[in-house]
């Protein structure tokens, strides 16, 4: 079957009553018209479930359809993806605000060269794609009129926040066992909670070190390993583990 036909299937079942997903005609067109074959494995394209790639998570369409209706996206609006993953996401932003106007960051270098790929051969070869630090945002090109954060976080990045626009907003999974997608305004205060969009489920954000394509992705066990290496050196000869002393004697 066509791919095209598969879109449309796809965006009926998700503005369809039984998961009412899509309520927007932005994001119902924007999903019809990305080529999702290209972000995902064909098999796969268009099947309402999520999937993992490279360790990144590949979201479903359902749930990147809520993302989306969260966001509220009208065209020439200043966007920021914070987790490109595949570079689906990015690109369904890309079609409602123009792709010069969308900005994506993955702490994963593989992760951003495979977005970046993604997005090119997909049409959205105008949207940057770097690898940095998501708690971090990307400064160079704020304010941002949208941020969606991709990973869950127990309170909003106040980085993140600081570069959104007086009137923009912030989507994020917002929560640690129990999250909710939620959307935050910036308020004098730091930030204010607007609006929440049921419960989710995200990874949590990663930090620089836990990434997948690490040495290690634990730290701690870096650090204890480590720790234990100098405690070996700082032992006496009598206290060394490789001196069979009982044969010695």
């Amino acid at each position: 079957m066509e791919p095209a036909v598969l879109r449309d299937d796809m965006v009926d079942s998700l503005e369809h009553e039984a998961k009412r997903c899509i309520r927007s005609e932005a994001v119902s067109v924007a999903m019809r018209s990305v080529p999702r074959e290209a972000f995902v494995d064909e098999e796969y394209a268009y099947a309402d479930r999520s999937s993992e790639r490279h360790g990144t998570r590949v979201l479903a369409p359902s749930t990147a359809a809520r993302l989306l209706e969260a966001l509220d996206l009208t065209p020439g609006q200043n966007v920021l993806v914070v987790g490109a993953g595949v570079g689906y996401t990015a690109a369904v932003c890309a079609e409602i605000v123009g792709s010069e106007n969308v900005q994506a960051i993955d702490i994963s270098r593989r992760v951003t060269y495979e977005a970046r790929s993604n997005l090119e051969r997909a049409g959205y070869g105008g949207v940057l794609v770097d690898c940095r630090d998501g708690a971090g945002g990307l400064p160079e090109y704020a304010p941002y009129d949208r941020i969606l954060l991709e990973a869950a976080a127990i309170e909003p990045p106040s980085r993140l926040v600081r570069q959104l626009a007086d009137d923009g907003r912030l989507v994020l999974p917002l929560g640690g066992g129990e999250q909710t997608l939620t959307v935050v305004e910036p308020a004098s205060d730091g930030h204010a909670v607007a609006e929440r969009y049921g419960t989710t489920a995200f990874a949590p954000m990663l930090l620089d070190g836990e990434q997948t394509d690490t040495v290690e992705r634990n730290r701690t066990l870096r650090e204890d390993r480590e720790f234990a290496r100098r405690a070996a050196e700082r032992r006496r000869g009598w206290e060394q583990e490789w001196i069979d002393w009982d044969g010695r004697l």
